[in-house]
């Protein structure tokens, strides 16, 4: 198949055609990952008839196209081998890595080969963090990679990596490591829709109610009590036919892993936990949004959602309970931070760019295609499901008083152990260093990243504080979606620094000029710092004023913390500026 723009065997595309016939805009994103696959871009010609198909105009094909990293409208292979360069990645060794994959491949970032058939990327976290360094080899994902492994990982003989789940009062990720994640019936054996069996028998109103009493929040950091977000759409005007159950799994913050860990081992809870919520809220329509770099996830969810229905766990009248309907339709992201924002991943389920939208409304009124939407983490669901399982008593014995229950923590950096923790609120940070082996080689803790590339950075001197919602107020700390990212005293802080502006500036949506320039002179800034020439005096200032003005006007949660972690930063450490 040639790769070049001149010459494009339209005749491919007639199965694609014939399967979108008649669809509409909302399948726009999955249009395009097909037709992408079969030319590893996306040619003019080739817009043009998917244009036609779908009835949309194409300038929004083209817009989508250029909004979204992964999709392409240049030769490109259909093989990306994507190498991750975020800071887990980096202080693990990404950099010699690279170096001796370009050398093998004898490629440099976004070239591909002569032949057309491998395209090579550096790339933003791909949230395999605790596999550090990792990369995608297509859609085959690779971790732990060295130099001495290059070869194997691009020839396939690496062997994958699965999920490492630690700690105590496993409730949530009890099953990963235990079943086989295709297996509905090693699912079902081990306890799988029993929680179902168990909420069919209760009232939605008697579900609201034990949510409530649990306290459990939205784990995906903005910490929205689940019971009111059920509550308020299923109060909404509209019927279940008209309102929807939406799953974000576009988990793309550096250090964030914690949601691929369930897909990945235990798909199959995400499924049940979804249909939970759609008995509560009243809603017959599901949907799951998983990011384009979680390739194997998708087809992980896929196969579960497509053996659920042939069991009759999704359809009408679910566990023959008339009148109960519910069925969930898969999306892929194509590269885009910003649609973990809930309005942005509306967008793009939609079919559009992922920008956010100004609220109110709010989805759980106008969410998708205008109609009640309760969007949740995956975390929030299986949590959720979790209380309504083992019972209000139980939950309520772990944790705090004003933290009941359990919290996944993803750690990564210099940690003997890094992975997925769950533990029961109340535990320190130096209790879950110490359960995660400590630091390696003895050396001390310079920093930590609490709450993720949009937290904030804490000295060895916070390291006593509860992993609790009140603590964490108290210390005025975000948990946010549970990052704890260790850097010993070897880590460069101002490098750190510089490689979470970069992060934030790439992945700026543009919409709205707050973030657009902010993010980018944010970066300039401490890539000068860090790299050319180091700090001016003028340069703490300046980024305070641009930090302020970010987090001040920007429209949604990117430019509103995108210099969070970094102001953080130069508080606690103000020789870094000097």
């Amino acid at each position: 198949m040639t790769h070049s723009p001149d010459v494009v065997d339209l005749s491919l595309l007639s199965p694609v055609v014939k399967k979108y016939n008649g669809r509409k805009q909302d399948a726009l994103l999955p249009m395009l990952h097909e037709t992408q696959a079969l030319y590893g871009w996306l040619p003019r010609q080739v817009q043009e008839v998917v244009s036609q198909t779908l009835h949309v105009p194409l300038a929004d094909i083209h817009g989508v196209i250029e909004f979204y990293t992964m999709f392409y409208n240049e030769p490109t292979a259909k093989r990306v081998i994507r190498v991750c360069h975020d800071a887990a990645c980096h202080l693990a060794g990404a950099g010699p890595v690279s170096a001796a994959m370009e050398q093998q491949l004898g490629l440099q970032d976004g070239q591909t080969s002569a032949d057309g058939r491998i395209t090579y990327e550096q790339v933003p976290c791909l949230g395999m963090c605790e596999h550090a360094p990792n990369a995608l080899n297509g859609d085959r994902p690779g971790g732990n990679l060295t130099v001495e492994t290059v070869a194997d990982f691009l020839d396939g003989s690496h062997p994958q990596p699965e999920p490492r789940i630690y700690g105590d009062s496993l409730l949530k990720v009890a099953r990963v490591g235990q079943v086989d994640p295709y297996s509905l019936k090693d699912y079902e054996a081990h306890d799988g829709y029993a929680a179902l069996r168990k909420v069919l028998a209760m009232t939605p109103e008697a579900i609201m109610a034990t949510l409530k009493a649990s306290a459990v929040l939205g784990r995906g950091g903005a910490m929205f009590p689940v019971n009111l977000k059920w509550e308020f759409t299923r109060n909404a005007a509209g019927s279940p036919a008209d309102k929807h159950i939406v799953a974000n799994v576009d988990e793309s913050e550096p250090g964030t892993f914690k949601d691929r860990a369930l897909i990945d081992g235990d798909p199959f809870s995400l499924i049940e936990s979804m249909t939970i919520a759609a008995y509560a809220v009243g809603a017959e329509n599901g949907w799951i949004f998983v990011r384009g770099e979680y390739p194997r996830s998708y087809e992980r969810l896929n196969n579960a959602v497509n053996r659920a229905r042939a069991a009759g766990y999704l359809g009408r009248n679910i566990l023959g309970r008339e009148g109960f309907h519910f069925d969930i339709e898969m999306r892929k992201g194509a590269g885009a931070y910003i649609c973990g924002e809930e309005t942005a991943l509306i967008e793009a389920i939609e079919g559009k760019r992922g920008f956010p939208r100004i609220k109110p409304p709010f989805p759980v009124t106008n969410g998708l295609f205008d109609q009640p939407t309760a969007l949740n983490n995956v975390e929030t669901l299986v949590a959720a499901m979790a209380v309504l399982n083992i019972g209000l008593d139980s939950w309520l014995k772990l944790g705090t008083d004003q933290s009941p229950g359990t919290k996944w923590f993803c750690l990564s950096g210099h940690i003997a152990r890094p992975g997925l923790y769950e533990v029961p609120f109340g535990l320190t940070i130096r209790e879950l260093i110490d359960m995660a082996g400590g630091i390696p080689q003895g050396k001390e803790i310079q920093a930590l990243l609490l709450g993720g590339a949009a937290g904030v950075f804490i000295s060895p001197d916070g390291l006593d504080m509860p992993l609790t919602y009140e603590d964490a107020r108290a210390y005025g700390v975000p948990l946010g979606s549970g990052v704890i990212q260790i850097y010993d005293e070897t880590v460069d802080l101002r490098d750190i620094l510089y490689r979470l502006s970069r992060f934030f500036a790439h992945e700026s949506c543009g919409k709205c000029f707050p973030c657009q320039i902010g993010t980018q002179r944010q970066m300039e800034i401490l890539d000068r710092v860090a790299h050319n020439g180091g700090p001016r005096p003028e340069d703490k200032q300046i980024l305070l004023d641009v930090g302020f003005a970010m987090t001040e006007t920007s429209l949604c949660g990117l430019g509103q913390t995108a210099a969070t972690a970094i102001i953080s930063a130069m508080e606690l450490w103000p020789e870094l500026l000097s």
